[in-house]
């Protein structure tokens, strides 16, 4: 396999691994409620009360204003919503550098901007709406191993460009008309 066939299934490995974690974040946003209550089945079942108290009790608080908003207000689960919508759109633009990685390393940039955000985002927003720090560090979590495959796809893609591998990115030559 030449240099370029290796980092281009390198780069498409990664982009892949990164989509699917992009989705499955996204999809696990659209059933909240019920998540929420099979993880509480699961915890009970595998004794987390007894062993991480804290834990337990932030789940069971998320339950409770979960299982209020969706009772009483269920309009406020569409913003949920739309966070999945979000990260299944985003995950779609991971095509283009997956197509043509040099021409479109600005969407890998783009994602590594979004990852590094997080972190003050968490931070901030965090404390606003009563988060535990702990979760907060769960939250920032997502950003900071969501920027290695991304970052390793980075410096692939500098390879390759640096091999002269794959169109570069520039105007377009149109043929002049006939005649």
């Amino acid at each position: 396999m030449s240099d370029r066939a290796a980092l281009l299934r390198g780069i498409r490995v990664w982009l892949a691994f990164f989509v699917v974690s992009l989705v499955l974040s996204g999809a696990t946003a659209f059933p909240l409620v019920h998540e929420l209550h099979w993880t509480e089945d699961l915890f009970r079942a595998l004794s987390v009360p007894e062993h991480l108290p804290v834990l337990m009790d932030w789940i069971e608080r998320v339950s409770r204003g979960l299982d209020t908003a969706d009772a009483q207000y269920p309009f406020l689960l569409y913003g949920t919503d739309w966070l999945a919508f979000a990260h299944l759109v985003i995950a779609v633009a991971f095509y283009g550098p997956y197509r043509d990685p040099v021409r479109n390393i600005w969407v890998v940039e783009f994602g590594m901007i979004a990852c590094a955000g997080i972190v003050p985002l968490a931070l901030i927003c965090g404390p606003i709406r009563g988060i535990p720090f702990w979760w907060t560090v769960v939250d920032m979590s997502f950003g900071i191993f969501g920027v290695i495959p991304l970052y390793l796809v980075r410096k692939k893609i500098k390879r390759l460009e640096a091999l002269g591998a794959g169109p570069k990115a520039g105007p377009v030559a149109v043929p002049a008309p006939a005649g």
